[in-house]
């Protein structure tokens, strides 16, 4: 099933086309990367997916409901961890979690079960009474981690999810998402190609809002003499020269 299926998206802001007719799908069980340079329309693309930025034209269906026709519906079965994702600075973990739990319906029983497992799972379990203000920038990566899977959606968005995470906690990250591929749909964005590599089952490359390649990382490293894939990332995404 395809569990997200992002079909001909297109923006622009004023006369700059930043997405154009950008399609593709993600199945439950694919973790798959959004490859880009600055300003090539991934975090626009992503931000339409969500519904947090209206398209131009085109659809996202989100386990089968479209962002645009059903937003509420779709955005339940959606969890996005967006870069630099919004904390509430004066709660504790748990009451910052407690609260998305409540956002998304869950009851308070379910909620106290859900906390608990997300803890566990982002490895906040020691700092949960902690007020999110006095945590480390690892540490409030992974509770807005914690929070964009408290009410266990089938689809996740993840952009830049080991940003300021140290080598042992990025191990841990990888694991987890890992872990959560088996039955979720995940798109993850991210400029490392070293965990593109380790993580993920197939690569989209967005350049200048045009999608430029879409294939295992395997597949896109091979186009290149080198068998690289960042020699493949620049070669796809070079810029044009000018005359």
């Amino acid at each position: 099933m395809q569990a997200l299926k992002v079909d001909a998206l297109s923006k622009s802001f004023g006369p700059r086309q930043a997405v154009r007719n950008v399609s593709f799908s993600v199945t439950a069980g694919e973790t798959v990367a959004f490859l880009g340079p600055n300003g090539a329309g991934k975090s626009t693309t992503l931000r339409m997916i969500a519904g947090f930025l209206e398209p131009d034209s085109g659809d996202a269906l989100i386990n089968g409901v479209s962002i645009l026709s059903d937003r509420t519906k779709a955005q339940l079965a959606l969890g996005y961890l967006a870069e630099g994702a919004p904390l509430y600075f004066d709660l504790s973990v748990r009451d910052f979690l407690g609260f998305l739990a409540r956002t998304h319906g869950l009851t308070s029983a379910a909620a106290k079960l859900a906390i608990a497992r997300v803890a566990e799972d982002a490895a906040i379990t020691d700092v949960i009474s902690r007020p999110i203000e006095t945590l480390s920038k690892g540490y409030r990566r992974r509770v807005a981690l914690a929070g964009a899977i408290v009410h266990d959606p089938p689809v996740l968005i993840l952009d830049e999810p080991t940003d300021g995470l140290d080598p042992n906690q990025k191990i841990a990250m990888r694991a987890l998402i890992a872990r959560m591929a088996r039955q979720k749909a995940i798109l993850i964005s991210t400029h490392q190609l070293d965990e593109v590599e380790a993580m993920c089952t197939r690569a989209v490359l967005i350049d200048r809002g045009d999608i430029k390649a879409d294939g295992t990382p395997a597949d896109l490293a091979g186009r290149t003499p080198s068998g690289k894939l960042e020699d493949a990332f620049h070669a796809l995404t070079k810029p044009e020269k000018v005359a």
